[in-house]
């Protein structure tokens, strides 16, 4: 046999292998996410969905099971209480609308903040965005943990704002920010404004600047061709940042705890409360459920819109 027609049979052989191997490697690479998405998603949420149906007991763990073997009769013990006790009591109630309106509130904080530095960002020099960028990104190298106590020193009645304050003679006496929802509110914009900034400025930096021109020598002024061509046109990135500020901040539980008071009431206080003072983990459990179904529904309009632009780029 030929050199030629040597190399010709091993390229053949060699194409053939590759043609069995690939679909087996392409399948391991596309498992990978949905296996992780089981091990560290589904399957704990089926445990908590689980525990949701049971009863709170003095054991370890702390509920009851929800199978019993009797007269060689497997039964299924489920108990809807956890989720009729949720809908009734006012408590849980005003925890769930109260982490609604923070999240909604600092969501539209964060976007009014954002949106602007994302702009200029976009705007500004190559040189110059990763700098910014990296000044963006850089207080989330600290733990939140740290960061939230530093705000606790800046917001105290003899901290860094109000001694500031009383030097330049703007306040008689120290303001009470510590421990309000106002400082909540601080925190969170503080601890989640670069989520919402980083898809903005993807979003911001693709534009065609040419547009913007285009409308000038048409005759529209500046805030107009913003308003109808950048905005428009940025919705995806507004769309994004907001999902990654709001349902996080729905759960948040440091920021709240150690910054909010008394009239603070979130979901992931009332949650922590459940689980490790009242030991109350059917109840905690059910408040978890719910929690998630909620955040759900953004995630449907999220996947829903996106679609919607893809047939429309089709």
């Amino acid at each position: 046999m030929g050199r030629r027609q040597w190399r010709g049979v091993s390229i053949m052989s060699m194409r053939n292998t590759l043609r069995r191997i690939l679909p087996k490697g392409r399948h391991a690479v596309i498992g990978v996410p949905f296996f992780w998405m089981l091990l560290f998603f589904l399957l704990p949420f089926a445990i908590i969905l689980k525990i949701s149906f049971a009863e709170a007991d003095i054991a370890i763990p702390p509920y009851t099971s929800l199978t019993e073997w009797a007269d060689q009769q497997l039964t299924i013990l489920l108990n809807f209480g956890n989720y009729v006790l949720l809908s009734e009591d006012q408590l849980y109630i005003s925890a769930y609308l109260g982490s609604l309106k923070i999240a909604l509130v600092s969501t539209l904080l964060c976007l009014l903040i954002g949106y602007p530095m994302a702009y200029a960002i976009a705007r500004s020099s190559k040189q110059m965005q990763p700098v910014w960028l990296l000044l963006i990104m850089m207080p989330t190298w600290t733990a939140l943990l740290i960061r939230v106590y530093a705000w606790m020193g800046i917001l105290s009645n003899n901290g860094l704002l109000n001694n500031t304050l009383l030097w330049l003679g703007v306040i008689s006496e120290p303001l009470q920010i510590l421990n309000t929802n106002i400082a909540v509110y601080i925190g969170i914009v503080y601890a989640y404004l670069p989520f919402m900034v980083l898809p903005l400025y993807a979003n911001l930096v693709k534009h065609d600047l040419s547009l913007l021109e285009a409308a000038a020598d048409l005759g529209a002024k500046s805030f107009s061709a913003f308003w109808k061509i950048t905005v428009p046109l940025s919705k995806g990135g507004v769309i994004t940042g907001c999902m990654l500020v709001f349902i996080p901040v729905v759960g948040e539980f440091v920021i709240p705890e150690l910054l909010g008071g008394p009239e603070t009431l979130m979901i992931g206080k009332v949650l922590w409360q459940e689980f490790f003072n009242n030991r109350d983990w059917p109840v905690a459990s059910s408040l978890a459920v719910i929690m998630l179904l909620i955040l759900i529904v953004p995630i449907i309009l999220f996947n829903r819109n996106q679609a919607r632009e893809l047939e429309g780029k089709a």
